[in-house]
């Protein structure tokens, strides 16, 4: 894609990763794919602002150049070290000779420990400005957004917020970068989510604190680094991200996220008559094979409905490690405060009860009772099941009021 003009002499200049199949060595992107969304400010001097990742770094200087010469670059601003904004920083220092890298004083750090560079380096402190003539760039220091050199740039007199990993979302563009030129913006909203809750959610608290400190400020376009511009509407992507901050503290809205696992069909067959129970109530029910589906897809249904059904089995006298594994994820990324239950087979013993309480209870998750049965369900089992299931979502819908 060419370059693009935001607003006068304000350009996105980025690229798109349909190649990468894993976002931070975890979390897939292969069908999604992602935008490295690069900026330029033009004026008497020039700034772009953030990077893209080595891979595509050639892409990135031919977008450039289709407005000016690299060489004559004044700033390049770092408002993120991680490699994805930061891995064509070499390259820029060798075609821009008088560049000067702005950043915070982490960064100026970072910049030494991930680069070995130590010359050529501006700290900006929070709410510092610089003019570029016209234009005036100000940083807001927003550590922890999310990492702790984060910061965002704000043009001032075109009230234009670069905010970094702030108010991203995973997709690749699909040749419009506007919220509304965009034809599926629901589909971006849905990335976006998922993208909040494996990368950003465990540090939900700054996310707010950074929404507050911005909240008298007048933003016309917010420009994140991954995802959509939002020019039409910023204060949809802004309140969307305060939303699912806010649910770190725990609850949710009224739904069930369905998890289970099956290792020879039984709790499977149990599981489709749990459904089916929760869909009597008539709460939105999104369903996941933990084996099969990666837990990026599963965490923001996880964070963003107030119930959580999990259905294993008992697996060498413990819980069914596809579980196991999809639960350690939803502790380290700190969702709290859900109402859960479990059902599912076993053998000739237990034990998968007693592993998935150890997990679920620090998280503040309140436990209902477990439906547990003997190997393959019986019509009576069945029944009991669809039960269930009905009984977990009224109470969920009732707590959910």
């Amino acid at each position: 894609m060419p370059a693009i003009e935001i607003k006068p002499d304000v350009y996105w200049i980025g690229v798109n990763d349909r190649t990468t199949d894993l976002f931070e060595g975890l979390w897939p992107i292969t069908r999604e794919g992602v935008s490295y969304n690069t900026y330029l400010v033009r004026d008497d001097k020039s700034a772009i602002v953030d990077l893209v990742k080595d891979t595509k770094e050639g892409e990135l200087v031919d977008h450039l150049s289709d407005i000016m010469d690299v060489a004559d670059l004044d700033y390049l601003v770092i408002n993120h070290m991680e490699p994805d904004h930061s891995g064509a920083l070499k390259v820029f220092l060798r075609l821009a000779p008088k560049l000067t890298i702005l950043g915070t004083p982490k960064t100026k750090q970072m910049l030494e420990s991930f680069y070995g560079i130590t010359e050529r380096v501006r700290v900006v402190e929070d709410g510092e400005e610089i003019s570029l003539g016209r234009k005036t760039l100000r940083f807001v220091h927003t550590p922890f957004v999310h990492w702790p050199e984060t910061m965002m740039t704000y043009v001032v007199s075109e009230r234009v917020l670069f905010a970094c990993d702030g108010f991203g979302g995973y997709g690749a563009l699909r040749g419009a970068i506007f919220d509304d030129q965009c034809v599926d913006p629901a589909w971006y909203e849905k990335e976006a989510l998922r993208y909040y809750v494996n990368i950003v959610a465990k540090f939900s608290g700054p996310v707010l604190r950074a929404i507050d400190k911005l909240a008298g400020v007048p933003v016309d376009v917010v420009a994140p680094s991954h995802g959509l511009i939002w020019r039409a509407h910023p204060e949809r992507i802004i309140a969307l991200y305060k939303e699912w901050a806010e649910l770190a503290k725990g609850g949710g809205a009224p739904g069930v996220a369905l998890v289970y696992g099956s290792m020879y069909g039984n709790t499977e067959e149990m599981m489709n008559a749990v459904a089916e129970g929760i869909s009597k109530v008539g709460l939105p029910l999104e369903i996941f094979d933990g084996g099969r589906t990666h837990s990026s897809y599963i965490l923001p249904a996880m964070w963003r409905y107030a119930g959580v059904m999990v259905g294993a089995p008992t697996y060498e006298g413990s819980l069914f490690p596809a579980m196991t594994q999809v639960l350690e994820m939803a502790a380290h990324k700190r969702i709290l405060g859900k109402k859960t239950a479990r059902f599912g087979s076993y053998g000739w013993s237990g034990g998968a009860q007693r592993e998935y309480e150890a997990i679920v209870q620090p998280l503040k998750w309140e436990v209902m009772e477990p439906f547990e049965f003997v190997g393959a369900p019986t019509k009576e089992d069945l029944r009991h099941g669809f039960e269930y299931g009905e009984r977990f979502a009224r109470w969920v819908a009732e707590s959910a009021k």
